[in-house]
């Protein structure tokens, strides 16, 4: 199982770009645009210490109703979930939402299987903060599920003919747009950001990883040190990783300001 992400300018794209995957048989489709504020069923408090993006206390479901949520029309799942730093969030499709959030699109131990479902078949939780970062600039986002190689090959090809943004070039944009501060940062440290980017950035992005958004480095020092062993120890990614959490931390703030 593989999935295809296209990022897009608007949701009528995205709209356009899924109704003919569906016609092409990719059925298994997760729709995520941005809300509005009104259309919003549910607000939950949450603090620096959660982890929005992978846990149900996030965001309320739209009545476990199918079909329509803001015109995310796909006879999905659909729900409107408020994600901290992002804003309401329109999510159709049970992977969409549940990576996102809203649990509650299946109740008890259904939300936590989906969950595993979700991440097991590709949806990795280090790319939540794309999602995460697309939907906050206003572009919608569309997860296609695709069982076989020329599936993928379909869905990659249509979404790009629909003016979809993949994920690598959304990853690449977001970096883009972050690098003078952090090299500006890191050289005033008397480091060369040359040298030590990629370290550096590989800590920035383990910062938003819903396991480690809002902890500080030496609360998971050991848990980093499992899955960075060489990297951890290194300053470039430790001043990185301080970073990525400061990054989180303002985006949190800036949302509840």
């Amino acid at each position: 199982m593989e999935p295809i992400v296209g990022v897009f300018a608007s949701r009528t794209k995205m709209q356009q770009a899924a109704m003919r995957l569906r016609a092409e048989g990719i059925t298994r489709l997760s729709l995520l645009s941005p809300g509005d504020a009104e259309r919003t069923t549910e607000n939950v408090p949450t603090d620096d210490m959660e982890q929005p993006g992978m846990g149900a206390a996030i965001g309320g479901v739209v009545g476990g109703a199918l079909g329509v949520a803001g015109g995310l029309e796909l006879g999905a799942a659909a729900a409107t979930i408020l994600i901290p730093g992002v804003g309401p969030v329109l999510a159709a499709g049970m992977i969409g939402a549940v990576v996102l959030g809203a649990g509650g699109a299946a109740a008890g131990v259904a939300a936590g299987q989906a969950m595993e479902t979700s991440l097991a078949e590709g949806l990795p939780k280090d790319e939540v903060f794309l999602y995460e970062d697309a939907l906050r600039q206003g572009h919608s986002v569309l997860v296609a599920l695709t069982e076989e190689q020329h599936q993928a090959d379909m869905a990659r090809e249509l979404m790009a003919r629909e003016g979809a943004e993949s994920l690598d070039a959304a990853r690449e944009h977001w970096w883009i747009g972050l690098r003078p501060a952090e090299q500006e940062n890191y050289e005033d440290q008397g480091h060369d950001f040359n040298d030590d980017e990629d370290l550096y950035r590989e800590g920035f992005v383990a910062a938003l990883h819903p396991d480690h958004r809002g902890k500080r480095f030496e609360d998971v020092r050991e848990e980093l040190q499992q899955t960075h062993p060489k990297q951890s120890k290194e300053f470039a990614f430790q001043s990185g990783y301080e970073r990525g959490y400061r990054y989180f931390g303002h985006l949190s703030k800036k949302f509840r300001g």
